[in-house]
């Protein structure tokens, strides 16, 4: 009879589960807890997101934002960079006054950058405009060529260049760069 307590003794734990009396253990019971809490981590995570997603969208209207940038005149005012015409042959002449001044003139015409339209049609049309130059000037006495007055004579020059003489490009400023104007 002992045989048979000693065969119930060994078999009084096999519950048909393998041998393990009942214990979920090792790598087996461990991972699906684990990839439980990463899917549960993640839905967090994704549920956070849009929230927040949602909650700026009805702030700022469901608009685009738009970020103000400050402008100051240093950033408004920007000059265009000219290519300029110095070729020109200096201008002699004398002013309409009762006693005449001699005035010298050079003038510098400047063009859209890179236009090589304008440099070609000025260098053709070279001699017209030097002669438009001689006969403005001596129109002018001497109280027009003052220097104060310099701005507005660049202005006339510009303009009627443009319109009286060039017809394919436009002259985008005129420069002195000789004005003597000498009393006899």
């Amino acid at each position: 009879m002992a045989d048979d307590n000693a065969a119930d003794d060994l078999g009084a734990g096999d519950l048909g589960d393998g041998g393990t009396g009942g214990k979920k253990g090792g790598f087996k019971g461990a991972f699906p807890a684990l990839l439980k809490w990463i899917l549960i981590g993640l839905a967090a995570v994704i549920f956070i997101i849009t929230v927040v997603f949602i909650a700026v969208k009805i702030m700022t209207g469901n608009s685009t934002p738009q970020t103000a940038i400050p402008v100051g005149d240093e950033y408004v005012t920007q000059r265009e960079d000219f290519d300029w015409y110095t070729s020109l042959d200096q201008v002699r002449t004398t002013t309409n006054d009762a006693i005449p001044a001699s005035v010298i003139v050079q003038v510098a015409l400047g063009y859209k950058k890179d236009d090589k339209a304008a440099s070609t049609e000025i260098t053709a049309r070279r001699i017209e405009i030097i002669d438009f130059l001689r006969r403005y000037f001596s129109t002018k006495s001497k109280e027009d060529l003052r220097p104060e007055n310099e701005q507005v004579l660049k202005q006339q020059i510009r303009d009627q260049l443009n319109d009286d003489i060039l017809s394919n490009s436009r002259i985008r400023a005129v420069m002195f760069t000789t004005k003597d104007v000498v009393s006899q």
